[in-house]
């Protein structure tokens, strides 16, 4: 399933209204359709009724749930209300327009002309949308280290971990975090962490908490070193300065007169953050850069048979083809100037039939860009008849290609340019050990790897490469900062529709994006009003 990102307030207002009353202006009402497939449309919500107005700010804000990883079709209606009905079909439609969310909220506000019909303007009226992330975007970020923290293995030290509970409605305690295991030390130093507000204390900041240190035993349940309760606030002591707490095992306590404690738990950090989301880096300005690599491989087979995986049906499409219009239709609305760079590779290219691994579809290696997918889409057709299908089918150069754009947008030290790059692939991959050496190297930069599987290839390497199953590696055992790569292969979605492969390929971006930034501590270029702190 989709997993909402986010959800996002839309405030309406609109211009120069057409009159529809006699002797009174207009009563406007906006209400906000979505596109549920084909012409169908589906309310999401509609504005307040605003009386005798012709340049109505609408109080009510429109809530949508929004996917960065679907086209979410929007239109919005104007109506000129003259009775108390529900239904709109009994009154005056003023005009509307139709956009995607996507282009509301990397526009941030957008003002559009409105239309009666397609192409028929509804006089000077226009509709001004402006988009607004809603959600309580704050962590607690905490660092903790302990000392002298009780033997409990036998042979060995204590593995400690900590866990952090707060108390639920039914008044048992719940875990809300829980920490790695340190092996064999008494004097652990954990990861720095950090916890939704939310989550932590529900926003409650004299609400007990429960911090315990226990010994993690692979053969038995693990056991408990000590624990401390406290509220959020005592925690947050420790924004300037160390807060120390006595780790207290209970047990231990009843028994011994002379027990002190059981090691002392240090709060080095404890400080609440703004958490940016995709859509704080998007409408703080940051450009989405979508560059495709498509395998012009052998593999493929003979463009010209119709078993080819490019053979171009009667009806203008392949998986190629297809793959590009749906990835890149969500895509292009993130990128203001509709450019995009498209690579061939493994196909011998003319004038001197050269093994090429990152070929410009149009040939043109100073201008590789096209303009539009419909762009992308035109230099594929027309490369096509004029290159060898050759091998091997190496990944490595197209990635290292995007990854010299992403370090230096990297240099600029801001959240201004993220990079997308998608290969369409038959599969049979040739430099594994190179391309997992470019994937670690791109981890570290901004950037994500999409890889759309065609054919019905063993794409076993593939799935290796998509670090879902654990840390990506590279031949020398360095791991990837973070996962980059999400792989889908194709004959999944033949029977699905149009979106679907889209919404899975872009799923895994807006938290990739942020991951990103986040680990570089970059804050949006231009920040949310709200959140400037």
């Amino acid at each position: 399933m989709a997993q909402c990102v986010t959800k996002v307030e839309l405030s309406i207002s609109c211009e120069n209204l057409i009159d529809k009353d006699v002797g009174s202006k207009s009563d406007p009402l906006c209400v906000l359709l979505q596109n549920v497939g084909g012409d169908q449309w589906a309310e999401l919500d509609r504005t307040e009724k605003i009386k005798n107005c012709q340049k109505p700010e609408f109080s009510k804000k429109l809530l949508v749930d929004y996917y960065f990883e679907k086209v979410q079709k929007l239109k919005f209606g104007v109506y000129d209300i003259d009775n108390k009905s529900y239904d709109l079909n009994d009154d005056d439609y003023l005009g509307g327009v139709e956009c995607t969310l996507g282009q509301i909220v990397s526009s941030k506000t957008l003002t559009r002309p409105l239309e009666l019909k397609k192409g028929k303007p509804a006089g000077k009226g226009t509709i001004t949308i402006s988009a607004e992330e809603i959600k309580d975007t704050r962590v607690v970020s905490l660092e903790i280290e302990a000392q002298n923290l009780d033997k409990k293995d036998f042979l060995g030290k204590s593995d400690p971990f900590l866990e952090f509970y707060k108390p639920s409605d039914g008044g048992k305690w719940q875990l809300v975090y829980r920490s790695e295991v340190i092996k064999n030390n008494l004097n652990p130093c954990w990861r720095k962490f950090s916890v939704p507000l939310q989550t932590f204390c529900g926003g409650d900041f004299n609400k007990p908490i429960k911090v315990s240190v226990s010994d993690m035993d692979d053969s038995t349940s693990s056991d408990l070193i000590g624990a401390f309760t406290c509220i959020t606030a005592k925690l947050l002591e420790a924004r300037d300065h160390v807060v120390e707490f006595e780790c207290i095992h209970p047990g231990k306590k009843q028994k011994k007169k002379s027990y002190k404690n059981s090691g002392i738990v240090r709060i080095k950090s404890c400080k609440i953050e703004t958490e940016y989301s995709f859509l704080d880096y998007v409408m703080g300005g940051c450009q989405i850069n979508f560059t495709v690599g498509i395998d012009f491989t052998g593999s493929n087979g003979d463009p010209k048979s119709p078993d080819s995986l490019h053979y171009i049906s009667p009806n203008g499409i392949n998986e190629y083809l297809t793959a590009i219009w749906s990835v890149g239709n969500v895509v292009q609305d993130y990128d203001t100037d509709k450019l995009f760079p498209a690579f061939g590779f493994g196909a011998q290219v003319p004038p001197n039939w050269q093994v090429s691994h990152e070929f410009a579809l149009n040939f043109n290696p100073n201008n590789p860009y096209c303009q539009g997918i419909q762009g992308i889409v035109d230099a594929y057709r027309q490369a096509l008849p004029q290159v060898r299908l050759y091998g091997p089918t190496n990944f490595s150069p197209i990635i290292n290609h995007v990854a010299r754009f992403a370090a230096q947008s990297a240099q600029q030290g801001t959240a201004a340019q993220y990079y997308v790059l998608l290969i369409i692939t038959d599969g049979e991959i040739t430099d594994l050990d190179q391309t997992r050496q470019a994937i670690v190297n791109a981890s570290k930069l901004p950037m994500s790897v999409i890889i759309v599987g065609v054919g019905n290839a063993d794409f076993k390497a593939m799935e290796f490469l998509d670090g879902d199953d654990g840390v990506l590696k590279s031949l020398t055992g360095e791991p990837a900062a973070r996962d980059i790569v999400q792989f889908v292969p194709f004959r999944q979605f033949l029977n699905a529709p149009r979106e679907a492969l889209s919404q899975t390929v872009l799923a895994e971006v807006p938290k990739q994006l942020v991951s990103y930034y986040k680990m570089q501590g970059w804050v949006p270029v231009k920040l949310p009003g709200a959140k400037q702190e």
